[in-house]
């Protein structure tokens, strides 16, 4: 098996599959591939968390089905392209080298790889559109490429030492980083500081790799471009609930 990252802005995975080799990845994130590619839906690859598992990944947004793709007969190439603008990231995966990534943040993955939940917290219903605070946990033994969004920050944390981030900028990190979501002291601060009430506190040793747009900060971007109804229903599912109402409200005011 040979792989290429190509792209910069919108990159692209391609893997060159020798005869009999597969990857796999969340059915509907195929671009395109070549005609000894052979294609088979699963409910589940690679052993991850069992039935219930996929329920939960389904609940936070993630697919009930993986497909993999297998070069039957001859040499093959599949190819995976990112859904937003940002970078595509490989990472070795094998017993105690394991990651967690944001609930979209898992691109493909070889077959030994396993894919579960390994964070969930609800966050109310004006947070992450009512779905709450989600986290993958890739383990197994392989190979996994994640899509992070914008730009990407790599931080290398020493052991005790703990970064506070907003939930939306935290793309992924080794196991081995202790993560849990604290509230944002001071009322002032949470009502009038613009940042939120929550940020996620991520504690070494390890990576930790951030990323620089979160989408629901790109989609509440664009919503204020829409038309006023269609701006309200983006907005709505940005921020959810009470929330995304006001917004919705503020961005027809501003339409009209």
């Amino acid at each position: 098996m040979q792989t290429r990252i190509q792209g910069t802005v919108m990159p692209v995975l391609e893997v060159q599959l020798d005869p009999n080799d597969s990857v796999y990845a969340e059915s509907g994130e195929l671009s395109w591939m070549t005609s000894s590619i052979q294609m088979t839906t699963h409910t589940q690859m690679g052993g991850g968390g069992g039935l219930l598992g996929m329920f939960k990944r389904v609940v936070g947004g993630g697919s009930f089905f993986m497909t993999e793709y297998r070069a039957v007969g001859t040499q093959g190439e599949v190819a995976f392209a990112t859904k937003v603008p940002g970078h595509i990231v490989p990472v070795p995966v094998s017993p105690g080298n394991e990651y967690m990534v944001h609930r979209h943040g898992f691109l493909c993955a070889t077959p030994q790889v396993t894919l579960g939940v390994g964070f969930q917290q609800s966050l109310g219903a004006g947070i992450f559109g009512g779905d709450g605070f989600l986290l993958q946990k890739i383990g197994g033994n392989g190979t996994a490429w994640l899509e992070l969004s914008g730009e990407l920050i790599e931080k290398n944390l020493a052991p005790g030492e703990t970064l506070r981030v907003h939930p939306g900028h935290v793309g992924a990190f080794q196991s081995s980083v202790s993560f849990q979501i604290t509230t944002v002291p001071g009322i002032k601060n949470a009502i009038f500081g613009g940042d939120g009430i929550f940020l996620a506190a991520l504690t070494g040793p390890g990576t930790v790799w951030l990323q620089t747009l979160p989408i629901s900060r790109l989609a509440h971007q664009i919503a204020e471009y829409l038309p006023s109804g269609e701006g309200r229903s983006a907005s709505m599912g940005v921020g959810g609930g009470l929330l995304g109402g006001i917004v919705g409200s503020m961005l027809d005011r501003n339409n009209n």
